[in-house]
């Protein structure tokens, strides 16, 4: 049980500085600047990445929102 609690510790931190970091990808994107979307998404990219390293998150679920995300910067102009 006491094993159980800090990965669930853990696990909760994990997801939501994910949740965090997308967050400000997306709001980036949603204000249009282009510089500062990209940077949130190298930094969103990491956090997922280390997600899926400790084992948080699956490695094509953090693949498919990666590829996702990317393709909203490319509609930015």
């Amino acid at each position: 049980m006491r094993s159980n609690a800090r990965k669930q510790v853990r696990n909760t931190s994990v997801k939501s500085r994910v949740k965090t970091f997308e967050k400000r990808y997306l709001d980036a994107v949603k204000a249009g600047d282009k510089t500062v979307a990209a940077t949130a998404l190298r930094s969103y990219t990491s956090v997922v990445d280390k997600a899926v390293k400790v084992g948080v998150v699956h490695k094509a679920t953090a693949s498919r929102k990666k590829s996702r995300l990317s393709v909203r910067l490319n509609t930015l102009k």
